[in-house]
Formats: C-alpha cells, sequence, structure tokens
C-alpha cells in the first residue's frame, strides 16, 4: 500500500482502484482514528474480499453499537455520547469522516468499525454512508450484490 495514508472516501476508492483496499482496511484500522489493530488482525484472518466504497443506507446496517432508541447490541454511554456529538459537529462543518468498515455475515450488513461515525452522521441529518464491505467467501459477495446494491 501506497504510503500516503489517505484514510478518506477518496483514498478507500483510490486503494480499491489498485486493488489494494484489503491493505487499506488493516492500515486504516491501526491507525490512531480507529485504534482497532485487534479487528484488523481479526478481519485479516477472516475476509477474502473486499468492495467499496459503497453508499449504503443506515436502515441496511446492523450497528454494534448506539443509543438507546436504536436497534444496537449494545448502548452507547455517556463520552461515547460525548464523541458522538462532537462527530455530529464536525460533520455539520463539513468534515468527511472515514468509510464504515461493514462485513456481510449470514445475509447482514454489519458495522465493525464505525458504530460512532454512523450515529454523528445520523444526528447531523445523513440517511447512509460510504462503507467497505467484507466478505468471507465469493459466495457472499455474490448475494451482497443481488440484494443491496442499486
Amino acid at each position: 500500500m501506497s504510503d500516503d495514508h489517505d484514510f478518506s472516501v477518496d483514498g478507500a476508492q483510490a486503494a480499491a482502484d489498485r486493488d489494494e483496499l484489503a491493505a487499506w482496511v488493516a492500515a486504516f484500522l491501526e491507525s490512531p482514528g480507529s485504534d482497532n489493530a485487534a479487528l484488523g488482525k481479526q478481519l485479516r484472518e477472516e475476509v477474502t474480499e473486499w468492495t467499496g466504497p459503497v453508499r449504503l443506507p443506515f436502515d441496511d446496517l446492523h450497528r454494534l453499537a448506539g443509543p438507546p432508541d436504536q436497534p444496537t447490541l449494545e448502548r452507547l454511554g455517556d463520552d461515547d455520547l460525548e464523541t458522538v456529538e462532537g462527530m455530529e459537529e464536525s460533520i455539520e462543518e463539513g468534515w468527511e469522516p472515514p468509510p464504515l468498515i461493514v462485513t456481510f455475515q449470514h445475509d447482514h450488513l454489519v458495522v465493525e468499525d464505525g458504530n460512532h461515525r454512523t450515529e454523528g452522521l445520523r444526528r447531523a441529518g445523513h440517511d447512509g454512508y460510504w462503507s467497505v464491505i467484507g466478505f468471507e467467501q465469493a459466495l457472499d459477495r455474490e448475494k451482497f450484490e443481488a440484494e443491496f446494491a442499486r
């Protein structure tokens, strides 16, 4: 992967164009912006192919963390909500967050990294966002393309 470490939507697209999206995801997850090297290691072991960035509606995503009024597995705590509010303000001021890191599991799109970004974007009035999607096998990608690609 090139050394520019552009973790923007454009950076992800450039990595995809170079066929380096897996390396881009790993570098992003290891970066201070994500600080999730353990997830990067797990995804390197489980995910065989990546696509994106693709703009996905939030309604299609299964989030692992979120506010009490949203369907999620874990609720955000007070510190998390402060982070979300800061992101919301930054988004309203023009900040473009990195793409969400999503996997396709059992016919569902699961947000692996980007739950706070998703909530900040939602609060700022967005109904979807750019995502990089990982698949464990080619059949999963085919299912995704048949069901979700618009």
